[in-house]
């Protein structure tokens, strides 16, 4: 269950940022939203995780966090609640702040990381180095909690050798969840004001769902879950999105493109011709891919209709002869 709080928290206004758009809610005072979380709360019924997001929890003056985490708590103890998350910045972490939330009852901590380049976050107006971003996620281990991490492909500066540079940092860290969100260009923002006088030109469709699939393949070879892939397509995003590699299928392009080069690196290291695959069932609205888009080099590989069976075993199994 997501729990918005837009902008609260929040230091400063980034060059990409609108929550109300992203969320589809508008700001609301800690006052407000405490009764708001005890209603939704209360008629939810369990089991549910929590996870409080939109703006930099840690960044709440600490009795309002620890207002909201005490509500969680007695759901947590009925027995409703079975996993706590928050969102925040890296640089609105330390070690006492860690500890707090942990002993709350959160599980997870979610970073807004958004690349570990300086000189990216640096044009994007966050107020940190990759070295702050680096040392919070490493804290948040040493805390003993999960770790998730969030990714901003494409910000001003970024190209696909820093976004590669990124993900490997990433997977350095070890963590539990991944949610990478291409920046697009929102009305109202400060990257939309770069944008219209040419000073910043978003990453085509094409490049985006080229570098997340690539992305995506790396976290699965180290059993990292992917939970997100692109904003979710929410009415006011929509009305004022302005241009950037936003589409209603992302995820599902990303992930027909990873499932496709897993498909190649294997069936082309193994020699021989393919006479028949099994495929997972739970991957059939990815594997043809969007549109059909991975049919034709499907084909290269063997990979054709007639070939394919799509069973309830979790792996992959191909027959090939020599």
């Amino acid at each position: 269950m997501p729990f918005f709080l837009p902008f609260a928290g929040c230091p400063g206004r980034c060059v990409f940022c609108d929550q109300r758009a992203q969320t589809g809610q508008a700001a609301a005072a800690p006052d407000a939203a405490l009764p708001e979380l005890e209603s939704r709360l209360s008629g939810a019924g369990g089991p549910f995780g929590l996870g409080f997001f939109g703006g930099t929890f840690t960044g709440l003056p600490v009795p309002w966090q620890d207002r909201f985490l005490e509500t969680a708590a007695r759901f947590r103890r009925a027995g409703d609640l079975v996993h706590l998350r928050v969102s925040t910045r890296p640089d609105r972490v330390d070690m006492e702040t860690l500890n707090r939330l942990r002993g709350h009852g959160v599980d997870m901590v979610e970073l807004g990381v958004q690349t570990f380049d300086s000189g990216v976050l640096e044009r994007s107006g966050r107020g940190y180095g990759g070295e702050v971003a680096m040392r919070a996620c490493a804290m948040v281990r040493e805390a003993g909690l999960e770790l998730g991490i969030q990714l901003l492909p494409g910000l001003p500066g970024h190209d696909a050798a820093l976004w590669r540079e990124d993900v490997e940092r990433a997977l350095s860290l070890r963590p539990d969840a991944v949610r990478i969100y291409p920046c697009v260009v929102m009305a109202g923002t400060g990257l939309a004001d770069m944008h219209a006088v040419g000073a910043y030109a978003p990453w085509s469709l094409d490049e985006a769902v080229a570098e997340c699939g690539h992305a995506l393949l790396r976290f699965w070879e180290r059993g990292v879950h992917v939970i997100r892939l692109g904003l979710a397509g929410e009415p006011d995003m929509l009305a004022r999105l302005v241009a950037g590699p936003w589409h209603p299928a992302f995820g599902n392009m990303a992930r027909s493109l990873a499932l496709r080069l897993f498909l190649e690196q294997r069936l082309l290291s193994a020699g021989g011709r393919l006479v028949r695959i099994s495929v997972p069932a739970r991957l059939s609205g990815e594997f043809w891919g969007h549109g059909r888009a991975n049919a034709p080099a499907l084909a290269g590989l063997g990979i054709v209709k007639d070939r394919v069976t799509f069973w309830p075993e979790p792996e992959f199994e191909a027959e090939l002869e020599e």
